[in-house]
């Protein structure tokens, strides 16, 4: 992998993320959340892509393709787990 696919897939991955706290708003720690959350499903999705030899979307070395579709699958997972709230005790 180059400096500058992995400096790519880290822009794109956190332009994912900005745009899902856009959308959803929130503070600057939901912010840092769901960037977060989008370079870990990012990257898992590359590395799934990359094992399991699919190349649609590619640019360059970065599977690009399955690294959005796992950025976007994390990002609501961690969504919906972050809508838990904890009871109040009476």
């Amino acid at each position: 992998m180059t400096f500058p696919a992995i400096a790519l897939g880290l822009v794109v991955s956190s332009l994912i993320g900005a745009g899902f706290h856009l959308v959803l708003g929130g503070n600057l720690g939901r912010m840092i959340l769901y960037i977060l959350f989008s370079w870990v499903g990012f990257w898992a999705g590359h590395i799934l892509g990359e094992v399991l030899g699919w190349t649609f979307f590619s640019v360059g070395p970065l599977r690009l393709g399955t690294a959005i579709i796992g950025c976007l699958m994390v990002l609501a997972a961690g969504y919906w787990l972050s809508l838990v709230k904890p009871e109040e005790k009476k």
